[in-house]
């Protein structure tokens, strides 16, 4: 792969071919999404040595231990999710992350809590929209507890070997999750299932 020294690097063209060439190209049509992911500046929320490949279609492992997902997954999950800006969202994912700059432009109630710490959404349920960034073999109970009945639900799930996008409705304290599109997306750890005890 070659990567270019960092002044001969247009982010501003690097962000119009991947609207065009990569989220036009997967289906993504929602204007917010396109507008929202043109003109916020991917590269300002990856390591500096990521920089010039910001815009690649790939997952970014971030210095912190966690990644940000491709431009695709993420536009995918948010065009799936039908945000409008009169939603209370919940985004499971970083609260000073890509996705939760791009939901800003859309949602001013909004409210962002990481994985491993869902229990901190409670004092301001119910959402109407709860996004996953990340792929999950199990969600657990308390986040299916904080939505308001007949929500909006995204996320990525694990199936084998294979990532997933999926989409669903929380009803009467249920979820019904059916995936639409294969995708690469990280697998998260908090929401991985519980291994089960054989006697």
């Amino acid at each position: 792969m070659e990567i270019f020294p960092m002044e001969s690097v247009n982010f501003e063209e690097m962000r119009r071919s991947m609207v065009d060439s990569q989220l036009r190209t997967s289906g993504v049509t929602d204007a917010w999404v396109l507008v929202a992911m043109g003109s916020i500046p991917r590269e300002d929320f990856v390591p500096l040595k990521h920089r010039s490949t910001a815009y690649m279609d790939r997952s970014i492992a971030l210095d912190d231990g966690s990644v940000l997902n491709p431009a695709v997954s993420a536009a995918l999950l948010l065009q799936a999710a039908d945000v409008r800006a009169d939603d209370h969202v919940l985004l499971v994912g970083k609260p000073d992350g890509y996705l939760a700059a791009i939901l800003r432009t859309r949602v001013s109630a909004l409210t962002c809590v990481i994985a491993d710490n869902v229990a901190a959404a409670q004092s301001a349920a119910p959402y109407s929209v709860i996004i996953v960034d990340g792929a999950a073999e199990e969600l657990p109970t308390a986040l299916v507890n904080i939505a308001a009945d007949g929500s909006r639900l995204v996320t990525g799930i694990i199936e084998g070997a294979v990532t997933r996008l999926a989409k669903g409705f929380v009803h009467k304290g249920k979820i019904a999750l059916k995936s639409f599109e294969d995708s690469e997306i990280a697998p998260l750890p908090a929401f991985a299932r519980k291994p089960e005890f054989v006697f």
